[in-house]
């Protein structure tokens, strides 16, 4: 992949203080990159074979938007809350937008670097201009903490055109301010011993 394929690169970032009508104990941060590419599959008919250009741009994506993120949340330490979303354009087919994210190619990069355990939660859609990017977040070492089941939610007003795909990682400093819904684990004792 050359930079030249990349049309742009947005960043996005809230910091929410008050949630509930009462102060967070800590300031919830919530980050997002994206990069917005041409398809490399738009105007060629159905492709077969897409693991050419997932080995050839996923990789690197994978490296730049990491790099990006990690220079917007400070560290990879920092990073609690992590996932990824891609949007194809209307020229595009959903399995355009999940082959550059669906790889180990592109998710190791991410998962390394901020020492993760997780899975990384996604999502793949198509859309216009202006689309939501919908990034769905968990906690990087354990996909039971519901405290981070977050959402990061921007649109580029020009993106994605047609032939184009937006590809964006998402990541947290801090859970849900006031989070009281228990986890996962919770949930199965209460379960296990009739208490349902």
């Amino acid at each position: 992949m050359s930079v030249s394929s990349i049309r742009k690169l947005v960043a996005y970032q809230e910091t929410t203080f008050i949630e509930g009508g009462r102060p967070a104990p800590q300031p919830l941060k919530l980050f997002g990159v994206a990069a917005v590419l041409k398809n490399p599959w738009a105007g060629r008919g159905f492709v077969e074979d897409l693991r050419p250009e997932i080995r050839s741009i996923a990789p690197e994506l994978g490296a730049l938007l990491t790099a990006e993120i990690l220079r917007a949340v400070g560290s990879g330490e920092a990073v609690e809350g992590y996932g990824k979303a891609a949007v194809v354009g209307t020229e595009g087919e959903i399995e355009h937008a999940s082959a550059l994210i669906h790889t180990l190619r592109f998710g190791n990069h991410y998962r390394q670097a901020v020492g993760a355990k997780s899975y990384l939660s996604f999502t793949n859609t198509r859309g216009g201009p202006d689309c939501p990017i919908v990034i769905p977040l968990m906690h990087k070492h354990d996909e039971g903490m519901r405290s981070h089941y977050l959402t990061v939610q921007f649109s580029i007003l020009d993106a994605p055109a047609p032939d184009e795909i937006v590809v964006a990682l998402g990541a947290s400093v801090g859970g849900r301010p006031h989070h009281r819904i228990g986890d996962r684990y919770q949930d199965l004792r209460e379960i296990e011993a009739g208490d349902a």
